[in-house]
């Protein structure tokens, strides 16, 4: 395993006039350099070290696509090579190939994380070169010097199963769970930072999305318009942009409390605090949020309630509400929370460094991705040198 890592590359398989596999509306090349392109971008969120092999259309022959590794990082085991493929010939699933010098440890997590999404998979192997064993069959892990390079490849577009709908539909869910595996192998951590969508993955609850995410599961389902609980691997949920943190009204749970404990403490019942959090049971993790009550910033939506009569009685406007509880129309359901006030957040500012993200940023002070690209108006990762940001104190 990578102890002291020198970068990673990142490499779209074929390209140019080398189309790769083609068939059922998909083209090797051209859906690589997109998951490619995905994965290197998320790589470089969480600031790691990150080359393309190809960034857009170009033909890279054998010779030139290994000197593009070897250049980037050197000639070195500490340089992680990822080689994004589409399978053809019939079968269904995805497989993960490695070199004859390494183990299987990354191409075991690669493949565990891309089953977690769903996708069907088939096994990780070695490959050896017919005429001489003792070398790998594949030019990318045989000709790549000392570097630990895998291949990848994400399904079958002639699968007579049910790849080819899911690499059209789902080539970036299976992209992140590539970012995941490689962060877990590296030891690094890992943090969901689009704030726009989450992608559904096996076990997957609202109430877990929501915690992860510092929102609530009202907020998720009205956001999202779903009218159940009821999730699907790989579907995308829309992430609402207030988030419980910038609320005054939550309590972080520590070593030895309970939910008894406290209820008693914040002037509340046990029952309340479930429903407010969508608890099913008691049981309470150390570092989980937990909405608190907070008559004067929250209002239960009663029958025959308006929008309109709700912000009269509360001195605000129509506006007011839609604003603060991100709600996508005027509808309301009875029993419905509204946020009435969103307190004012103590802040300080940041002058960003080079090598800096947003991730970084959120580690060192202490807050999360999704806060400061509020705070900032933010609409997407990118940063310059020099901008300053306003962070939450």
């Amino acid at each position: 395993m990578i102890k002291n890592l020198k970068g990673i590359v990142i490499d779209a398989g074929h390209g140019g006039t080398d189309s790769g596999a083609v068939g059922n509306g998909i083209v090797e090349k051209d859906l690589t350099l997109k998951i490619a392109t995905y994965i290197a971008n998320r790589l470089k969120e969480l600031g790691l070290p990150v080359t393309l092999t190809r960034s857009d259309d170009t033909t890279l022959d054998p010779k030139a696509r290994v000197n593009k590794i070897l250049s980037a990082y050197g000639n070195d085991p500490n340089v992680l090579v990822i080689s994004n493929h589409i399978n053809a010939g019939g079968g269904d699933g995805a497989e993960v190939i490695y070199a004859l010098r390494n183990d299987d440890t990354l191409a075991k997590l690669i493949l565990n994380e891309i089953g977690a999404t769903g996708q069907n998979v088939r096994k990780v192997y070695q490959r050896k070169l017919p005429s001489n064993p003792s070398k790998d069959y594949y030019f990318i892990h045989r000709e790549t010097g000392k570097t630990e390079p895998v291949i990848v490849e994400y399904g079958f577009l002639d699968s007579k199963g049910d790849d080819v709908n899911q690499l059209k539909n789902n080539y970036e869910v299976y992209a992140e769970a590539v970012v995941k595996a490689v962060t877990e192998y590296l030891n690094v951590p890992y943090e969901q930072l689009n704030d726009e969508y989450y992608i559904v993955k096996k076990g997957d609850t609202l109430y877990g999305i929501a915690n992860k995410n510092n929102t609530t599961v009202t907020k998720l389902k009205e956001l999202n318009n779903l009218a159940s609980n009821e999730l699907k691997i790989g579907q995308k949920l829309l992430i609402p942009g207030v988030t419980i943190t910038e609320l005054s009204d939550y309590y972080i749970v520590k070593k030895g409390d309970s939910l008894y404990s406290i209820a008693i403490s914040n002037n509340t019942t046990i029952d309340e605090l479930k429903k407010l959090n969508y608890l099913t049971s008691n049981f309470l993790n150390i570092g989980q949020r937990l909405l608190l009550p907070n008559k004067n910033d929250v209002y239960i939506v009663q029958n025959g309630d308006t929008l309109y009569g709700i912000a009269q009685k509360n001195n605000l406007t129509v506006d007011d509400l839609i604003k603060i509880n991100n709600l996508p129309n005027t509808n309301l359901s009875v029993g419905q929370k509204l946020l009435l006030k969103i307190p004012m957040v103590q802040t300080s500012s940041y002058t960003v460094k080079s090598g800096d993200s947003l991730y970084s940023i959120a580690k060192k002070f202490n807050t999360t991705v999704n806060e400061i690209k509020a705070l900032n108006g933010l609409t997407t990762n990118l940063l310059s040198v020099g901008q300053t940001l306003t962070l939450p104190q």
